[in-house]
C-alpha cells in the first residue's frame, strides 16, 4: 500500500485521482456568477487565454474582467475557509503552494491593471450574498458608474484591491 503520509488515509494514486477532480474552471461559484451576470443582460467571454490569469469572465468592450476565486486556493484573507490544512508533515507544502497562488494572483492583477483592465474579484464565500453580489456586479459593469479600479465584492463601498 503506497501511502503518501502516515496521516493520509489515501494512497498516492488515490490522492492524485482525488486532487485531479479539483476544477479550475466551471466551478459552482463561477457558474452562479455567470448565470447572474447573464440574467442582468451582460454578455462575456470565458477564460480568455491572451490575458494574464485567464479571467473567468471577460467584458472586452468594457475592458473589465471578473475573477471568481475559491477562498481556500486563493487564501481569502479573514475567511474561515482559507485555513491551511492541519497536517504537520504537509504544512510546508501547502503554505508554499497556496502562497504561490496568492503571489501569482497579485502579479496577474498588476499586469491586467497595467494593460488598462478593470478587475472585480468575487470570492467563493460571497456568492451566497445575492443582493450584495448583484449590486457590486451592476456597479462594476455599468459604464456610467465611474468605477475604474480593482475591487472585491466584500468591500462595502467598493474600494481598491491592495495590489502591493
Amino acid at each position: 500500500m503506497d501511502r503518501s503520509s502516515s496521516l493520509d488515509p489515501l494512497s498516492r494514486s488515490e490522492r492524485s485521482e482525488r486532487m485531479g477532480l479539483v476544477r479550475c474552471k466551471d466551478t459552482k461559484p463561477e457558474l452562479v456568477v455567470r448565470r447572474l451576470v447573464y440574467s442582468l443582460g451582460f454578455r462575456y467571454r470565458l477564460h480568455v487565454r491572451g490575458l494574464p490569469g485567464k479571467p473567468d469572465l471577460v467584458f472586452k468592450k468594457l475592458k473589465k474582467v471578473i475573477f471568481v476565486n475559491g477562498c481556500f486556493w486563493h487564501r481569502h484573507e479573514g475567511c474561515p475557509c482559507s485555513r491551511i490544512p492541519k497536517s504537520r508533515e504537509r504544512r510546508a507544502f501547502w503554505e508554499n503552494k497556496l502562497n504561490g497562488n496568492v503571489e501569482r494572483d497579485r502579479n496577474n492583477l498588476k499586469q491586467l491593471r497595467g494593460m488598462g483592465w478593470d478587475i472585480l474579484v468575487v470570492w467563493e464565500c460571497e456568492v451566497g450574498r445575492r443582493e450584495e453580489l448583484t449590486r457590486a456586479i451592476v456597479d462594476f459593469l455599468n459604464p456610467d458608474s465611474g468605477l475604474q479600479r480593482t475591487v472585491s465584492v466584500s468591500q462595502a463601498p467598493l474600494a481598491r484591491f491592495d495590489l502591493e
